[in-house]
């Protein structure tokens, strides 16, 4: 009963907090077609399709371009050993094993889980040169790379939180 409590307090605290972390649940997954962790052949689903799928803020992220704010994201803390995917599709993107700490405001990683996860883009918006990120099989707005980060790449792939689908090792299958 008091797991039910805490858990009820939790889910009325970020909704409150407008974390919206249940736009990754069960239900979010059943009602995406496109979701899947296996079947990485690339997607083109036009965005009047994903806005009837996402949730407002992962679309505004995701197929809009949108960054989270920092330090606000479920991922940016967390430490436990697992795999990353791609909210939009399910696309491996990361292992936790190259996620490390910043103070950036964001999950950061030194390398994505293998060359096709992401693609990159030239972004020139708010007057900077810089690469985007984007998931290799739905094309969704993932972040940006930069070359500031540790060996054994020197990259630092700086993601969105609401972008990611975060896996327990112990639920990999």
């Amino acid at each position: 009963m008091n797991s039910v409590i805490k858990k009820a307090g939790l889910v009325c605290f970020l909704l409150l907090a407008g974390s919206r972390c249940f736009a990754q649940s069960g239900n979010f997954k059943a009602k995406n077609p496109y979701y899947s962790r296996t079947i990485t052949t690339p997607l083109k689903v036009s965005n009047a399709v994903w806005k009837k799928i996402l949730t407002p803020e992962l679309y505004q992220v995701a197929r809009e371009g949108a960054t989270e704010t920092a330090f606000t994201g479920k991922y940016y803390e967390l430490d436990e050993k697992g795999m990353y995917y791609c909210a939009v599709c399910g696309n491996p993107l990361f292992l936790s094993t190259s996620k490390f700490a910043t103070t950036c405001g964001w999950p950061s990683f030194y390398q994505p889980v293998s060359r096709t996860s992401v693609k990159y883009r030239k972004d020139t918006s708010y007057h900077m040169v810089r690469s985007e990120v984007l998931c290799g099989r739905c094309d969704s707005h993932l972040g940006h790379v930069f070359d500031d980060g540790p060996k054994p790449t020197g990259k630092r792939f700086c993601m969105n939180s609401v972008c990611l689908d975060f896996v327990p090792v112990s639920k990999i299958k």
